[in-house]
């Protein structure tokens, strides 16, 4: 069931047979979730974290006027709330874009599991500081970044996620978000969004089709996105 999940850890660290049974253990049921749902909305007490094992959701945040940004996009096998643990509430809602499997983590079998294997606090707690970095790189693309340039690193930084996690294929992944969703990732309109795709398209660096992006021109679009993936951290340590 966390077949992704620990695809995911291993890539950057080795993992036990124990620490892999006491990651397991963890979850105490799985919820089905429809796509457009909130999962959690700000402010609601929490008791448990959510472990995403299908599917699509982001992080976001409304104004009164019904507009919202997106501050983060999660994929099958990431720790969709893992502060949640310490903050106990969020400030901000976390929705499914698409049908999501969400493992759910009762707070209390997270509390056992640190305590009993602080090497696995380590690495979870590597995991919040990476959520840190990837929103200071979205902090940046909405301030300095131009529109084209924020779309192409948007593409490159989903490419290299979904392939740690072996779910790209000859170049093309997953990519199910609405034109109004890649808006909201971007603090753009959705014409706007819409024109910087086209572009892209036009210069022979991405294919958009079928919910699927792939990416033709690698060395490209990474020029374009001034894309540096160090910011995620993939480099494998021990902790």
């Amino acid at each position: 069931m966390l077949s992704v999940h620990l695809r995911m850890l291993r890539q950057r660290t080795s993992i036990s047979v124990d620490e892999q049974r006491a990651i397991e253990a963890l979850v105490s049921e799985v919820r089905n979730v429809r796509a457009d749902q909130a999962v959690i909305r700000a402010g609601e007490t929490l008791t448990f974290s959510l472990l995403l094992l299908d599917g699509w959701t982001a992080r976001t945040k409304d104004l009164a006027s019904g507009d919202r940004q997106i501050s983060e996009l999660h994929i099958s096998g990431d720790f969709v709330d893992l502060h949640g643990f310490m903050l106990k509430h969020l400030d901000h809602d976390l929705r499914a874009f698409t049908p999501c499997r969400l493992a759910v983590v009762p707070h209390e079998r997270l509390e056992r599991m640190l305590e009993k294997h602080p090497r696995l606090a380590r690495i979870y707690w590597f995991l919040t500081n990476i959520d840190a970095a990837i929103h200071r790189e979205w902090l940046l693309s909405l301030g300095q970044r131009s529109a084209l340039s924020h779309m192409a690193h948007l593409f490159c930084e989903m490419c290299v996620r979904f392939d740690q996690i072996g779910m790209v294929e000859d170049g093309a992944y997953a990519f199910p978000l609405t034109q109004r969703e890649v808006a909201e990732c971007l603090g753009l309109t959705t014409v706007h969004a819409n024109r910087m795709v086209q572009e892209l398209r036009r210069r022979g660096l991405i294919e958009l089709a079928n919910r699927r992006v792939k990416i033709l021109d690698h060395p490209r679009l990474e020029a374009l996105a001034e894309f540096d993936p160090r910011y995620l951290y993939f480099d494998r340590r021990e902790f």
